[in-house]
């Protein structure tokens, strides 16, 4: 199993020294350049997944309204309860499960990157735009910031109606992605920022085509 682990992150690792090479062929050399180009095509691929985790949990939204009168009448029937949320899931069409499906596979795919890019040798162009090597920390704090910004808006899209600790994590979570972003390498921070930016235009051009 470790094996396969350390065999994937190999490949991601060449992968992004293929993406390194097609910028030095086009008089570009620069890391900071493949790992966008790496996180673009990435997420393209992903990017059916993503139309079926997003459309998912944008119908568990619109059905809260409804989930919470049946709640509210079935209190003290919870097997009664259960009937009708399977009934109202299949009039609806909408699987609970199908928002969680494709996240748990992408999972995979993020903790190979992760690793792949923290543990990764750069032997090119280590600089880019105003980081100086991208094997260390941002030293002008940018790319953390930026990592809390577009992590908290990519969360932000996908909320409507929360409760009170929902609302915390929404403040948590990006306030948390942007202080260990202070300790890891730019090369990472650089790939998250991209995939949270590439994920916000992905979410808002559904939104804009469901409209």
């Amino acid at each position: 199993m470790f094996e396969l682990f350390d065999s994937a992150i190999l490949v991601l690792q060449d992968i992004l020294n293929i993406f390194y090479q097609l910028t030095a062929t086009l008089g570009f050399p620069s890391y900071g350049l493949a790992i966008i180009l790496m996180t673009l095509v990435i997420k393209m691929i992903m990017y059916p997944l993503t139309v079926k985790q997003v459309k998912s949990m944008k119908g568990m939204q619109i059905l809260q309204p409804k989930m919470k009168e049946l709640q509210t009448k079935y209190k003290d029937k919870p097997e009664k309860l259960q009937q009708e949320m399977i009934k109202l899931y299949k009039e609806t069409g909408v699987n609970p499960m199908a928002g969680c499906l494709p996240l748990v596979l992408q999972m995979p795919i993020f903790i190979i990157i992760f690793y792949g890019l923290r543990d990764f040798t750069f032997n090119g162009a280590t600089a880019f735009l105003w980081l100086t090597d991208l094997a260390q920390p941002d030293p002008l704090y940018i790319l953390p910031v930026l990592s809390a910004l577009t992590t908290f808006y990519q969360q932000k899209q996908t909320s409507t109606e929360m409760n009170q600790q929902a609302k915390m994590m929404l403040m948590f979570m990006p306030l948390f992605i942007g202080y260990i972003s202070t300790t890891f390498s730019s090369g990472l921070v650089l790939y998250w920022v991209t995939m949270n930016t590439v994920q916000i235009v992905q979410q808002w051009w559904m939104s804009r085509d469901a409209a």
